[in-house]
């Protein structure tokens, strides 16, 4: 949707009062609206009675030159709404005026991604400085207030496919951030930067080193080939763990160019002083030929200690991927019948529910979409496999209501063929191996589920025209919304999975949506901007959408 001015309200708004600082009395602060990333709000004055009339409230246009995909969660602090667009321009929007206090593009240097122009949002460390992870990543700190640059640091070297598209995580001083580009050779890592200096903290790296290494990681004594595991829990992997044994001192550095991007927001448990980072795929993404072993930490959920940044635990979901279902979706902490557990929504169609202090699979749960050949190794003729290589789950964040213990996920259906091919590494080109290849004239579709996480069952789903991607949100009155890549965006009842409200934003609404108070009023808030990846339509908008005058004042 494109206005001509950067800023509209409709003509319902009205006045608005100060902000509530508190996250807990209403804000945003944080890109999965808590430490536990569960993006649950308690914010209780949009119901399931009244969500019918809701209606747009303010329109913010971004105005950038160029577009691509819109993945961006708004934050919100102290009456401004700090946003991010692709090509990395980060704005602040003040929420009484609605007017733009400030705006900041990035020069952006060498930029190699695969996957499109993509920001997810910023983080905020104590109102002060804002944080935005660039596309020839670096992490650049900026005066909330200003705009104005209070240090730039380069997290890893943009000429060999380094990047960052997630938002950064603020855990007390420090800023962690993680590397995209698991398609391109990096070798992945996360980062704890001191918040007003810049100095590095720790860093971790998601490949872990043989010994002798000065990255040695002693939870993985084998380095990254692993324990060698035949199967994904009872699934069969089909591996030649013969051959590969045998071919890993001719690949002996092949951890060296091994993946393992870290493309969203960690989780943080304060009690376990525990990080919770979904690592992605191998390099080279689905030849497996050319490196042996598990490929440790890749396909993987990772606790890390958050003062030191050393491994905790991890648990593989894929050892020696071949297939591209890595671990994306950003984990999510949540109680699950009394014990601390930590969610994870796979590529492959499996919700994972892991024990929070040791990484133990609690239980997986039954599959969200559908599967079929699962794991079947890739061929020269195109060997069919469900999911896709988009999942299952791809990057879209999921919600959680602890009340009922259900997490909201957001799936695709892309049948395809992977065909195996044999590539060389180069620096900073794309690095597959094979391809994976949608199947002409197969239906293509969505589900939105929502997963038991007390027993792994699925309590409903709702099938929609196409390939979602973006995330969720659920509210504490028993609502969760979701955007599609026609523009919709939906309210679900929590409960029972029944349509209560839907709005067109002209462009995909494929971001993961927020919610905030501001002057008594609640309010949606999600950037319909489309996705560059799926081809849905392009827009620069974020819409707020709010109850009118009427619906507050019987409330």
């Amino acid at each position: 949707m494109r206005i001509s001015s950067r800023w509209w309200v409709a003509p319902v708004l009205i006045a608005v009062a100060s902000p509530v600082a508190a996250q807990g009395s209403g804000d945003w602060t944080t890109y999965g609206g808590n430490d536990w990333n569960q993006r649950y709000s308690t914010l209780k004055r949009i119901t399931p009675a009244n969500v019918s009339q809701l209606g747009v409230r303010k329109i913010y246009q971004t105005g950038i030159s160029k577009l691509g995909s819109f993945e961006n969660t708004p934050i919100v602090q102290n009456g401004v709404m700090y946003v991010t667009t692709p090509y990395n321009t980060a704005m602040a929007y003040d929420l009484n005026t609605n007017k733009e206090l400030w705006r900041y593009e990035h020069k952006l240097g060498t930029t190699i991604t695969c996957c499109g122009p993509n920001n997810r949002g910023v983080a905020i460390h104590g109102g002060a400085h804002v944080y935005m992870g660039t596309l020839d990543a670096h992490l650049v700190a900026l005066d909330a207030k200003t705009g104005k640059v209070v240090w730039d640091k380069e997290v890893g070297d943009p000429a060999f496919g380094y990047s960052i598209t997630h938002a950064p995580l603020i855990i007390g001083d420090n800023v962690i951030v993680g590397v995209s580009g698991g398609e391109y050779g990096i070798r992945g890592h996360v980062t704890a930067y001191n918040a007003m200096s810049g100095d590095q903290v720790w860093r971790w790296y998601s490949i872990p080193a043989p010994k002798g290494d000065p990255t040695y990681d002693e939870k993985a004594p084998n380095g990254w080939w692993g324990t060698w595991a035949a199967k994904a829990e009872a699934h069969d992997l089909h591996r030649d763990i013969a051959k590969e044994k045998a071919d890993s001192a001719k690949y002996a550095d092949a951890w060296k160019v091994g993946g393992g991007g870290v493309w969203m927001t960690p989780a943080y448990d304060k009690e376990l002083n525990s990080i919770f980072v979904a690592v992605g795929n191998p390099s080279p993404d689905l030849d497996g030929g050319i490196r042996p072993g598990d490929n440790l930490y890749t396909d993987a959920v990772v606790s890390i200690d958050a003062t030191t940044g050393k491994t905790r635990w991890y648990y593989q979901t894929v050892p020696h991927d071949v297939w591209d279902l890595d671990a994306v979706s950003p984990p999510v902490v949540v109680n699950v019948g009394g014990k601390k557990a930590v969610v994870h929504a796979g590529k492959t169609a499996w919700v994972y529910v892991l024990d929070a202090a040791t990484g133990k699979l609690i239980r997986k749960s039954d599959n969200f979409t559908p599967q079929e050949n699962m794991f079947a190794l890739p061929s020269e003729k195109g060997t069919r496999m469900l999911p896709g290589a988009n999942g299952g789950a791809e990057w879209s964040p999921i919600a959680v209501d602890p009340t009922l213990g259900y997490a909201f996920v957001a799936g695709l259906h892309q049948p395809m063929n992977y065909i195996t091919h044999t590539a060389p590494y180069e620096k900073g080109k794309l690095w597959l191996g094979s391809a994976f290849v949608a199947i002409p004239g197969e239906e293509q579709y969505g589900l939105y589920s929502a997963v038991d996480l007390k027993t792994g069952k699925i309590a409903w789903q709702n099938k929609v025209p196409q390939p979602m991607m973006g995330g969720a949100l659920a509210t504490a009155t028993g609502l969760t919304f979701t955007g599609e890549g026609n523009g919709n965006f939906n309210a679900y009842n929590s409960k029972t999975g029944k349509l209560l409200w839907q709005f067109n934003g002209g462009a995909g609404c494929n971001s993961a949506p927020m919610t905030f108070m501001h002057g008594g009023e609640q309010f949606i808030a999600v950037a319909c901007g489309g996705n560059f990846q799926l081809s849905y339509p392009l827009g620069d908008a974020v819409l707020v959408f709010g109850l009118p005058k009427r619906a507050m004042a019987k409330r």
